[in-house]
C-alpha cells in the first residue's frame, strides 16, 4: 500500500460537483484515487501510445510521476492521460470511505429509454448473422445503449455502490468537458483485466462468453454448466484467446494460457475466462499503456477478423460507443501499471447518462438471446443507480414485456 500526497485533497462537494477532476480504480487488486491534473499528454495517438508514454516520462521531474486516463473504443480518438495531482493508494474498501457517499437515489426521478430497441436490437443480430452467413467475419460483437435522464446523478455514490462486488473493477474518470456547464465523466465496474505489467511480468484475463446468473441457486449452477459446456461460446472465447497470443507473442520469451476457460463470476453474469501470462522479451519492451493500446480492441469488444468486424460495428450499430469498450488504466515511469476494459459502464453528459452493453455474435447465435443477455448486463448499473421504480420507456428492456 503506497501514497503520494501531492496538494490538498478535495472537499467532497467539488467531487460530486465535477469541480476537481477525479480518477478512481478499484477491485481485488486494491484502491487508486486521483485528483486534479498537473499536465497531460496532449495530441496522444493509440498507434503511438507507448512512444508518446516513454517520451512524457522522459522530461524533468517526472521519474516519480503516474499517468492515468483512457482509451476510447475508436482508435482514431485521442486517449485521454494524464499526470494527477494527488494519488492516494489503499484497500478496496477505500473507495466508499473517500467518496463517503450519501445513500440517497443518484438517479432519482429518472426516466429511462432505449437506443435502440431489444426488439431492433434483435434485427441488427440478424442483420451479423446473414453477414457471418455470407463468410464476410466469424465473430462480431454489437452493442446497444440506455439513456438515462436524471434530476441529479450522485457519481461518488454510483462508484461506491458498484465497488460493492468484490469480482469487478469499479472505475470512475472526469472527461474533458464538451461544454462549461456540462460534467462529463465515466463510471461502470468492469469484470475485464486487459493488461497488467509488473517489470517483465506481464498478465492478461480476457473475458467472452456469457450468461445471465439465477438468484435460484440451482438455476444458477446450471446456467453456469451450461455456459462452461457450450461450443458456441467456447468458440468465441478461443477467438479472444488466439488473439491476445498472438498480439503478445512477438515480445515475449515466454507466454502461456490456461488449458481451457474456466468459469468466472460478477453479481450478475456468469463469464468464460482464461489467464494469460507471459514475461517480456529482454530489453525495453512495452509498457502497460503500450501493452493496452497494442491489443486494443480485442475480439472480445470487436470480433474477428477485427478490420472486418469493426466495419460491421460501424455499419450496425446506431450510436457512438465512445469509451465503452475502451481501455481505463495507470501506467508509471518504470512501464508499470493496470489496464481494464471499460464495460458495464455509462458516460455522463449533464444530467444525462448513456449505458453501453454488448454480446459477441457468432454463427449460432440467437437474436434472442442476444437480446437477454445485454439486459442482463445492464442490470448492475441499473442497480447501482438505484433505478426500480423509475420511469423506464416500454420495451426499454425486454424483461419488461415477459
Amino acid at each position: 500500500m503506497g501514497r503520494w500526497p501531492i496538494g490538498a485533497s478535495a472537499n467532497r462537494s467539488q467531487i460530486q460537483d465535477g469541480a476537481v477532476r477525479m480518477f478512481a480504480l478499484s477491485g481485488a487488486q486494491g484502491a487508486l484515487i486521483a485528483e486534479g491534473v498537473v499536465d497531460s499528454i496532449t495530441d496522444a495517438s493509440t498507434s503511438r501510445l507507448d512512444e508518446q508514454v516513454r517520451a512524457w516520462f522522459g522530461g524533468a521531474d517526472r521519474a516519480d510521476a503516474l499517468l492515468v486516463g483512457a482509451i476510447a473504443f475508436d482508435r482514431t480518438v485521442s486517449p485521454i492521460l494524464y499526470r494527477p495531482a494527488r494519488v492516494v493508494r489503499g484497500d478496496a474498501a477505500m473507495l466508499d470511505r473517500y467518496f463517503a457517499p450519501t445513500r440517497r437515489a443518484p438517479a432519482a426521478r429518472a426516466e429511462v429509454f432505449a437506443d435502440p430497441s431489444p426488439g431492433d436490437y434483435a434485427k441488427m443480430v440478424g442483420e451479423a448473422l446473414g453477414r457471418i452467413d455470407r463468410g464476410l467475419f466469424a465473430k462480431v460483437v454489437l452493442a446497444r445503449g440506455l439513456h438515462v435522464d436524471a434530476a441529479s446523478i450522485d457519481l461518488p455514490a454510483v462508484a461506491a455502490r458498484l465497488a460493492a462486488d468484490p469480482t469487478v473493477t469499479a472505475f470512475l474518470l472526469d472527461l474533458p468537458p464538451e461544454t462549461p456547464e456540462q460534467r462529463h465523466a465515466l463510471v461502470g465496474a468492469t469484470p475485464e483485466q486487459l493488461v497488467s505489467r509488473r517489470g517483465e511480468r506481464i498478465f492478461s484475463n480476457p473475458l467472452a462468453g456469457s450468461a445471465r446468473r439465477s438468484e435460484d441457486a440451482a438455476l444458477d449452477r446450471a446456467a453456469g454448466e451450461k455456459l462452461l459446456a457450450s461450443d458456441k461460446d467456447r468458440r468465441e472465447h478461443g477467438f479472444v484467446v488466439d488473439y491476445i497470443m498472438d498480439m503478445l507473442a512477438p515480445y515475449c520469451s515466454e507466454l502461456r494460457a490456461g488449458p481451457g476457460p474456466a468459469l468466472q463470476s460478477t453479481a450478475t453474469m456468469w463469464h468464460l475466462g482464461t489467464r494469460i501470462e507471459g514475461r517480456l522479451r529482454g530489453g525495453d519492451g512495452p509498457g502497460a499503456a503500450g501493452l493496452a493500446a497494442l491489443l486494443h480492441p480485442t475480439p472480445a469488444v470487436g470480433g474477428v477478423p477485427l478490420d472486418a468486424a469493426l466495419s460491421a460495428i460501424s455499419d450496425i450499430e446506431t450510436h457512438d460507443r465512445g469509451f465503452y469498450a475502451g481501455a481505463i488504466g495507470w501506467t508509471d515511469a518504470k512501464g508499470d501499471g493496470d489496464w481494464y476494459v471499460t464495460l458495464r459502464c455509462a458516460e455522463i453528459r449533464g444530467n444525462r447518462l448513456t449505458l453501453h452493453a454488448g454480446a459477441g455474435i457468432v454463427a449460432g447465435s440467437d437474436p434472442a438471446d442476444e437480446v437477454a443477455e445485454t439486459d442482463a448486463k445492464f442490470r448492475a448499473m441499473l442497480r447501482a443507480l438505484d433505478l426500480d421504480g423509475a420511469e423506464m420507456e416500454q420495451g426499454a428492456l425486454s424483461w419488461q414485456s415477459r
